[in-house]
């Protein structure tokens, strides 16, 4: 708490004020503060001072994504049920791949004695862990991909055979000219991006990268434009292979505005897509089984486990429904 004071210019007093909540402190002083401990990794260990003498704390903390996001909620709602019944209760936290508000709240994470971690971690440098845990030691495991710069438990969906898949199935039916559309390039949408280009490299297919669109946030509606552009182009894909659900949402809106024959295929399955006039071929995996996977081996490892790091990797698998096997003109 000293080396926060003296960061932040400011009397312990004052740092003791804003970390327990009490008294006035100017809005200026306490983002001072408060810079200082998210810099410094300083935790303050509320709950340690309300665990007796050996006592362990039976709460396991949760940071996840967009929450809005149904991948997200499906991972949560497993890991919940399977760490209840082991008797833990569990603190979630979003962070939406903001290094900085993902270091904040796992420093909160830390301060409340969780007894271990689940991190969908965002793309920057994790080495900080080492910092803000390296006296707790509290174990983590990492789902849904790696952390750079940090070693622990991992728990993966294969993605790059996932995305190999889904335009394999597209050249199956004819297509050469197809498009992908990629979400801002974290790791999972990174290694469908790199399916794509294996199967089009094994088939003999020269990538046309106008037809590889990056979008800069991964929303449905920059994907509805995106794919207006690419259908009203000069020489347009004959089908496309979006990256996530919401970019499958903008592709259908958009197809259907411009009432175009397009194949569809989409990775992340998604409520009613086996209900739309053409029903939407997708590549899956078991989201829920990996929310279950990652608890266990959390609570594997809190029980004492000391085996090498794990790294589970899920296989992915395709469902064709309908817009996928649009054959190509």
């Amino acid at each position: 708490m000293r080396d926060v004071a003296q960061r932040a210019g400011v009397a312990l007093v004052t740092v003791s004020r804003v970390v327990n909540g009490i008294g006035t402190v100017r809005e200026e002083t306490a983002d001072r503060v408060n810079a200082a401990i998210s810099e410094i990794g300083y935790q303050r260990n509320e709950i340690a001072r309300s665990l007796r003498p050996g006592q362990n704390s039976m709460t396991i903390g949760l940071l996840l994504g967009d929450l809005t996001n149904p991948f997200y909620a499906s991972l949560a709602k497993a890991a919940v049920e399977v760490a209840a019944h082991a008797g833990y209760a569990v603190l979630l936290s979003t962070a939406d791949e903001d290094p900085k508000v993902e270091r904040r709240a796992v420093g909160e994470l830390i301060g409340r004695r969780v007894a271990g971690l689940i991190i969908v971690p965002d793309q920057g440098d994790h080495a900080f862990l080492q910092e803000v845990n390296g006296h707790d030691q509290v174990p983590i495991v990492f789902v849904d991909r790696p952390a750079t710069g940090a070693e622990a438990d991992v728990v993966l969906v294969d993605n790059e055979g996932g995305g190999r898949m889904a335009t394999q199935h597209l050249i199956d039916h004819g297509h050469r000219r197809i498009a992908i559309l990629v979400a801002p390039s974290y790791y999972t949408t990174g290694r469908r991006l790199r399916g794509y280009r294996k199967a089009l490299r094994q088939s003999g297919i020269e990538a046309d990268e106008a037809l590889v669109v990056t979008l800069r946030r991964g929303t449905t509606e920059e994907a509805t434009a995106a794919t207006h552009a690419l259908l009203t182009s000069p020489h347009p894909p004959t089908a496309i292979f979006s990256t996530t659900g919401f970019l499958t949402e903008g592709v259908l809106r958009a197809s259907q505005q411009l009432h175009a024959r397009i194949a569809v295929v989409g990775f992340d399955d998604f409520k009613l897509a086996d209900m739309l006039p053409t029903p939407v071929t997708v590549v899956t995996s078991d989201i829920e089984e990996l929310g279950r996977r990652a608890a266990r081996l959390l609570i594997d490892r809190i029980n004492g486990e000391d085996s090498p790091f794990h790294r589970t990797v899920l296989p992915s698998r395709l469902i064709a429904r309908g817009t996928g096997e649009t054959a190509a003109r």
